[in-house]
């Protein structure tokens, strides 16, 4: 793997709560340079991403019913169809864990098929955030399974405002027990290369 092909994998991302614009324009720009897969910002800077990325490979993600997960179908739906009018790419929802936590199964599998359904006719790439630090392995195992139900593009691992990241172990259980084509977004404290390259390893 080149360092092209490294950056392709990295989603440039800037979720804290108090990013400037300017943070999010120097986020863009660095994205563009370098190759990122795309960059992910809240939602009401996405327009400055399109706005700067519009001509380069990277795309444009926003963030969806973030990072709770707990807001209804209804307005998680309104969020996906204005992320799309402002130029996204891509949505990284939050499936409401709690739910799924309490064993709401079925109430949590039915909003995600929808809403997976809503940014398909969108044209935008999904990507379901199940927060793996507050899910034990049967939870965990569930949500995949949900996600595939669902269409979903991507399982991802984190928010990172739980209390823990990504680890190796969630990503070789998702990889391990997949059904189908689903891809696998390792997030939340990455801090170092050799992380990294474990992860997509």
């Amino acid at each position: 793997m080149n360092a092209s092909d490294f950056a392709a994998t990295l989603d440039a991302t800037n979720l804290k709560l108090d990013a400037s614009d300017g943070d999010i324009c120097a986020l863009s720009d660095e994205a563009a340079h370098a190759g990122y897969a795309s960059v992910c910002v809240y939602p009401t800077s996405v327009s400055i991403c399109s706005d700067i990325l519009y001509s380069a490979n990277a795309g444009v993600c926003t963030v969806i019913g973030f990072p709770h997960g707990r807001s209804s179908l209804e307005s998680k739906r309104a969020e996906i169809l204005q992320a799309k009018e402002h130029g996204a790419n891509e949505v990284d929802i939050v499936m409401n864990y709690a739910e799924l936590r309490s064993g709401e199964k079925t109430i949590v599998t039915e909003e995600i098929v929808r809403l997976c359904q809503v940014a398909r006719e969108c044209g935008l790439l999904t990507k379901i955030i199940v927060e793996t630090c507050f899910l034990n392995e049967a939870q965990k195992l569930t949500a995949l399974a949900i996600c595939e139900k669902a269409g979903a593009d991507f399982i991802k691992t984190s928010t990172g405002f739980g209390s823990g990241g990504a680890t190796v172990e969630d990503i070789q259980l998702f990889a391990d027990h997949r059904k189908g084509p689903i891809k696998i977004k390792a997030s939340g404290g990455i801090r170092t290369l050799s992380d990294a390259l474990a992860l997509i390893e």
